[in-house]
């Protein structure tokens, strides 16, 4: 799972557009065109794109497949199918059994990788320029011709169960879990990534097989390659290997209910927990909406602070001066969690202070409301030049450059070089800040998760009254 927070998100996620028909919209014959300054796409007969990025002097290649497929295309019965199925892709198919397929890829000195999130599912490698063509090959046979074997499946089950028990410890993830399920109340969007106990026990081949058929269509997935791979060449190479995928499968329609979201909160008391853990967000937006950079802007300047790295009283978050001066929280952490149609804007707090937390939330809102009246220009200056140096320092290396073409091209259409973001950012303005502080926080309903020792939280109707007022 990607991390929802940090600059670096913006490049690892791309903008995201609608979902099935994105593809489509530019896919509309075979046909290679340059979509920025050393990027190439070429889409096949089926619908399958192929982008990459050649650079000349590279040595190695990070080449892999984007889905658009995740959880959100999930229903109650099968929550976790598109994670269970990436654990699967790598033990074996019709050709190699699982011992020959890890085999393949150490005498290569490769490295082989998955990831699955709410909307998309990711396979890719990185391995020398000489093995490209074996490494699309390994792909292609790991996407179409995985074996599936119930007796694979049942071992799985007790990994995917460690795993579940390893995220459950780590606080960040139930809580945002949490928010996705008070804030997207009855959507897909609401569950987890892994799934319920009872799934992971329950699931089958055939809902595997399933969720492969209705998803893992040429239109809706992207073969990406960056670094040492030449454009044409991988071209042949999709043309050889992924030419039979079919063209559209059944699950896009699905995925494609908007969510709407709930002003709502979600309260697990635990006084036995040393600290407690708030997550406040409002309904934030797409990654291809016009106010997407300027909410990103604006997280910039609430800023993120964690006491144990000190130096609060030098940082340019307002924030992180008035909670450390009051020890309000040990840390806290703005984001901007986007998907295609959707996001949620707010703030995670720890705090280990557990009798101050109305304070504390009193001081977030104040910052909040700020920001649609007296932000100045020397903080969007700033949180704008921090915005476009992540941005930067988040394409180091094939495997990141690779996730950039991949997800933008995804979610949009076209990959925008990083020259690009960094004009509109520059473009955004201080009246831009306001304008969206006032629109998507000024008065707005809020989704609420407490979890720890919350008996000092404030209650939600403090918490939705504070969002309209201290205005300053």
């Amino acid at each position: 799972m990607a991390s929802r927070f940090g600059l670096s998100g913006l490049l690892k996620a791309g903008l995201r557009g609608s979902p099935a028909a994105r593809v489509s919209r530019y896919a509309t014959a075979a046909g290679s065109r340059v979509l920025a300054p050393g990027t190439r796409t070429t889409t096949l007969a089926n619908g399958l794109t192929i982008a990459t990025e050649d650079q000349p002097h590279a040595q190695t290649a990070t080449v892999g497949v984007w889905i658009d497929a995740g959880s959100r295309g999930e229903t109650g019965v099968n929550n976790g199918v598109a994670h269970f199925l990436e654990h699967m892709a790598f033990k074996g198919t019709k050709s190699r059994t699982q011992h020959q397929l890890e085999l393949q890829i150490e005498n290569m000195g490769a490295h082989l990788n998955a990831y699955t999130s709410r909307e998309q599912t990711v396979y890719y490698a990185k391995a020398f320029r000489s093995d490209v063509p074996k490494t699309v090959e390994i792909l292609s046979d790991i996407l179409q011709n995985s074996n599936l074997d119930p007796a694979a499946i049942e071992r799985e089950r007790d990994v995917i169960l460690r795993e579940q028990q390893e995220v459950d410890k780590i606080m960040e993830e139930v809580v945002f879990d949490h928010l996705h399920a008070t804030a997207f109340q009855g959507h897909s969007l609401g569950r987890t990534i892994l799934g319920p106990r009872e799934n992971i026990l329950s699931l089958q081949r055939d809902d595997l097989a399933g969720y492969i058929k209705s998803n893992y269509a040429a239109n809706r997935m992207v073969l990406v390659g960056a670094g040492a791979v030449e454009h044409d060449a991988l071209v042949q190479l999709a043309e050889k290997h992924f030419s039979s995928l079919p063209a559209e499968g059944a699950g896009a329609a699905a995925a494609r209910v908007a969510p709407k979201f709930v002003g709502s909160d979600l309260r697990i008391r635990n006084d036995a927990l040393p600290q407690a853990h708030m997550a406040l967000a409002v309904e934030g937006v797409g990654w291809s909406h016009k106010d997407y950079l300027p909410l990103l802007v604006m997280q910039t300047i609430v800023g993120s602070w964690d006491r144990g790295l000190g130096a609060a009283t030098h940082l340019s978050s307002r924030l992180s001066g008035e909670i450390s001066k009051d020890n309000l929280a040990n840390s806290f952490t703005s984001f901007h969690t986007a998907y295609t149609d959707t996001g949620l804007w707010g703030i995670y707090l720890v705090s280990e202070n557990v009798h101050y937390l109305d304070d504390l939330v009193h001081n977030v809102h104040r910052e909040w409301n700020r920001l649609s009246v007296s932000v100045t220009d020397a903080e969007v200056a700033r949180a704008k030049q921090q915005l476009k140096a992540a941005l930067l320092l988040g394409l180091d290396g094939t495997t990141a450059v690779a996730e950039d073409i991949g997800r933008q091209m995804l979610t949009s259409g076209r990959r925008q070089t990083p020259a690009e973001l960094e004009q509109q950012i520059e473009n955004i303005t201080t009246s831009d800040i306001k304008r969206c502080a006032n629109e998507y926080l000024w008065d707005r309903e809020v989704a609420v998760v407490g979890f720890g020792p919350i008996e000092a939280m404030p209650d939600y109707q403090r918490i939705r009254s504070m969002m309209s007022w201290n205005r300053v």
